[in-house]
């Protein structure tokens, strides 16, 4: 883990798993991880990753509307929410040239870097990459791999 002081971008599928219980038997342990990462961290967000968790909770989970407002209420109340411009789309831009991030990756890893984040928690992108020699990329699942 790194210094719960320090400040951690945190991506949609990491909130998306502290959301959500598996109805699997037994549950699956990812659930868990992330609830208890999301406590230990300063986490830090775009408003692209409350899009992406809100767009798949209620598509895949089910969750009503007043659950989404909630849960967006929480998060510009509790987290760190960065907003996107024309500097996070230029560096993602490079990033994508740089590194071959999807559209997507990219504008989460400029977000991360322009906002000063030194760590990334995503399930999708590469372990352990660090970019730009100051953002590293840590999946907190693959122990659970």
């Amino acid at each position: 883990m790194t210094d719960p002081k320090r400040p951690c971008f945190i991506d949609s599928n990491v909130w998306i798993y502290a959301a959500t219980q598996s109805q699997d038997n037994p549950p699956d342990p990812r659930h868990e991880t992330a609830r208890q990462l999301i406590n230990q961290v300063q986490p830090c967000l775009s408003v692209q990753v409350i899009n992406e968790v809100t767009v798949n909770l209620l598509r895949k989970f089910n969750f009503g509307e007043a659950e989404i407002r909630s849960l967006v209420r929480s998060f510009y109340k509790n987290y760190t929410v960065f907003a996107l411009d024309a500097d996070t789309f230029i560096q993602a831009s490079t990033l994508r040239e740089a590194y071959k991030l999807s559209f997507w990756d990219s504008l989460i890893v400029g977000s991360a870097l322009q906002h000063h984040c030194d760590l990334l928690y995503s399930e999708d992108m590469q372990n352990s990459l660090v970019v730009e020699n100051r953002l590293q990329i840590c999946n907190p699942f693959a122990a659970q791999l």
